[in-house]
């Protein structure tokens, strides 16, 4: 269902980024990736780029075909950089991205998100999560942080908050929605990747060993890659707005215990 698509994937140098590239092409597909840093094996053809300045996103467009499939938004900051950062590339970055691409990508495409289960209080949190994702264009995040007072611990965590709900709020867009584009997300709990020490050291060793301990073992990039390509394939024609918990069972295991039963 990948076989002559052509799937643009940020965050390939490592982790996520790199399996999802990889596996895509085994499958078929034209691979273009994206990264800050050049990847150890190339993809079909790479754009070194940095999603955290709206300058940064239109030269990685500027370099783009007039035609994609789909977009894989996987790249993505720990935390461990500063709530500012964090928050430039795992969302306002990539919503820039997103909404710059939308007009290539054919009819029918797909933009799928890597959010995290660290998104999971979004729901506690929807006035500052509206409130932010509100913000149109690409904004000026040191204001945007002062404004709101947020703090770099949240960085990470409240990134992907915004993701999840921006996820929903994408879908039924016209810029995407007019055209067929379904918009969807991943979110993955503990996973072995590169920047698992970062993620220790942003939210602790006890959060993690937590959640790693309540579904048996933790993630790897091989267990999310391929739900990251369904969401972007024809067989997920008719998924949009949704989250899917890539999490061993995480997810559930938290609503059990939130909710009580």
């Amino acid at each position: 269902m990948l076989f002559g698509k052509t799937i643009l994937v940020t965050g390939v140098a490592s982790g996520i980024g790199a399996r999802t590239a990889e596996l895509a092409g085994q499958m078929g597909a034209e691979v273009i990736g994206v990264d800050v840093r050049e990847p150890a094996s190339g993809s079909a053809a790479f754009i070194k780029g940095d999603l955290s300045t709206a300058s940064g996103v239109a030269e990685i467009v500027a370099q783009l075909p007039v035609r994609l499939d789909a977009l894989a938004n996987v790249a993505g900051l720990s935390g461990s950089t500063g709530v500012v950062s964090t928050l430039a590339v795992n969302f306002y970055g990539l919503r820039a991205l997103s909404e710059a691409v939308a007009p290539r990508l054919r009819e029918g495409g797909a933009i799928v998100n890597v959010a995290s289960i660290a998104g999971y209080g979004w729901r506690a949190n929807l006035e500052r999560a509206k409130s932010l994702t509100s913000i149109e264009g690409f904004p000026e995040v040191v204001a945007v942080v002062t404004e709101h007072g947020l703090k770099d611990e949240e960085g990470y965590p409240l990134s992907k908050e915004l993701l999840l709900l921006w996820t929903m709020r994408a879908a039924h867009q016209p810029l995407f929605k007019n055209r067929g584009i379904r918009m969807n997300a991943v979110s993955p709990g503990p996973v072995e990747t590169p920047i698992l020490k970062q993620f220790r050291a942003v939210l602790g060793d006890a959060r993690v060993d937590s959640d790693i301990t309540r579904v048996g073992r933790a993630g790897t990039s091989a267990d999310i890659a391929p739900a990251v390509l369904f969401l972007c394939s024809d067989g997920a024609r008719w998924i949009n707005g949704a989250n899917l918990a890539a999490d061993g069972g995480l997810e559930a295991s938290i609503n059990a215990e939130v909710l009580g039963f």
